[in-house]
């Protein structure tokens, strides 16, 4: 495609410039030129040369060559068969014009800026299909978004890193989100499980650590068909990092699917916790438990409500224990030794988790 927009360009210079001008590409070949029987000739011998001068100006064998596009990587340099002030003039105002075309192209038609803003709601919904159509999209793949977020940016590009992960996957997609927050948009097959999606998580975060000394969290949408369904997707990624960050701190690979009650919880109108809240503690604050007691009834909860083995594990005597249990009833009026109390109890503690982390809501 760049091929093309850059012969249209010559083709309207070729009578306002006197002598040949063109583009090669990295392996020194015309691609582009004012002179139509000139393209596909290697013309260049010595392409570090040119394509490491940083942008200046580099005369070989009586023609300038000047790069643009990217500073670091550029893809092609312009030539003007010819030296002098004057043919220096062509090759900067070429190398500038090219440069800004070549930018608008590809973000206009670079996929990974349309599903970037398809993601992010940038798009109006009746022009997702026609986009992708244009781009010759697959609308019927599916796919998901796994959402990297890396706590602490230094010198290190996290971008590069996962996209070197997915250099020969032609079919997914990494995309930057903000500082923080980078994108992959994996395609994946039918009934895919939530634990391959875990795995691959687990790849990319390994590899993150090994390069950066920063906490690096993975949250993983579900697996959606349709472009336009990738926005669902992106939202559940998104929503599985801010539940994990309340209700599974030391988690670091959340998957929305396996949210469970925190989901329905983060979906709650804060009002209608607070009032929760009130109603289940009536008889007393929660914030008069203390440390010691919180700490009982986290290891009950995790020894499914038995009282020998919560006391084994706890080295307590298991009269201390029911001691304790006690002393709970009394002051909420909620018995964690039976189920649906202990529920109660349970919900009540994850909601007021959830109103102390106050959250992000998307």
């Amino acid at each position: 495609m760049s091929n093309r927009l850059f012969q249209s360009i010559f083709h309207q210079m070729k009578d306002v410039v006197e002598c040949a001008v063109g583009v090669v590409d990295e392996t020194g070949t015309i691609i582009s030129c004012s002179e139509l029987g000139r393209i596909g000739d290697v013309v260049l011998d010595d392409v570090p040369r040119v394509f490491n001068s940083g942008g200046v100006i580099v005369v070989h064998d009586g023609v300038i060559y000047r790069t643009f596009g990217s500073s670091v990587h550029p893809e092609y340099a312009v030539f003007v068969a010819g030296t002098g002030p004057l043919c220096e003039k062509y090759s900067s105002i070429l190398a500038v014009s090219l440069g800004n075309i070549k930018q608008f192209h590809d973000e206009k038609y670079d996929k990974g800026n349309f599903i970037k803003n398809v993601m992010l709601d940038n798009i109006l919904p009746g022009d997702i299909y026609l986009k992708a159509r244009e781009l010759h999209f697959n609308n019927d793949t599916a796919r998901a978004v796994l959402l990297v977020r890396i706590s602490e940016v230094g010198e290190v590009p996290c971008y590069d890193i996962i996209q070197n992960l997915f250099r020969d996957k032609t079919k997914d997609f990494v995309v930057n989100i903000s500082e923080h927050d980078i994108a992959i948009v994996k395609e994946v097959r039918p009934n895919i499980e939530s634990k391959d999606l875990e795995n691959l998580a687990h790849s990319v975060a390994d590899a993150l650590s090994a390069e950066v000394f920063s906490r690096t969290s993975v949250g993983i949408g579900t697996a959606v068909t349709g472009i336009k369904e990738l926005a669902r997707s992106f939202k559940e990624a998104q929503i599985a990092l801010e539940v994990g960050k309340v209700f599974d701190t030391e988690k670091s690979i959340i998957s929305y699917e396996n949210l469970g009650i925190a989901r329905l919880i983060y979906q709650l109108p804060t009002t209608l916790c607070e009032m929760f809240l009130r109603e289940v503690f009536k008889r007393g604050s929660i914030d008069t438990l203390d440390y010691e007691t919180l700490f009982t009834i986290q290891r009950f909860f995790e020894n499914n409500l038995n009282v020998s083995e919560t006391s084994r594990k706890l080295f307590v005597h298991r009269n201390t224990l029911v001691y304790r249990l006690e002393k709970i009833r009394k002051l909420t009026g909620l018995d964690l030794r039976e189920f649906d109390d202990a529920i109660v109890f349970k919900v009540a503690l994850m909601v007021k988790k959830y109103l102390d982390a106050n959250p992000v809501k998307f």
